[in-house]
């Protein structure tokens, strides 16, 4: 069964990399605002996966003080500040909250 399904996602992934290249690549080519937006996914993907690890424990929706870190953070994310000025401030208002 293993050897099956590591065969199955080989194949798929494969396929999935096909598709990519000789369908989704050219339809992009041929539409730039389309293009633009799907260079965004991958961020956009990994910040709600971000932000469902820190509000989720289990089954419950968790709305503690590493919320107003990550508001921080979003915030100076989008102002463009640098990334240790970002990691510090989100830090810092996390801790504000907590105490």
């Amino acid at each position: 069964m293993t050897t099956l399904s590591i065969v199955g996602l080989v194949v798929a992934v494969w396929g999935q990399r096909l598709l990519g290249a000789f369908v989704v690549g050219p339809v992009l080519s041929r539409r730039p605002v389309m293009a633009r937006a799907m260079g965004l996914l991958p961020a956009a993907v990994v910040t709600a996966v971000i932000i469902q690890l820190t509000m989720a424990e289990g089954k419950t929706l968790v709305a503690d003080a590493r919320l107003a870190g990550m508001a921080v953070a979003g915030v100076l994310v989008w102002r463009r500040a640098p990334f240790i000025v970002v990691v510090l401030a989100a830090a810092a208002a996390t801790a504000a909250v907590r105490l």
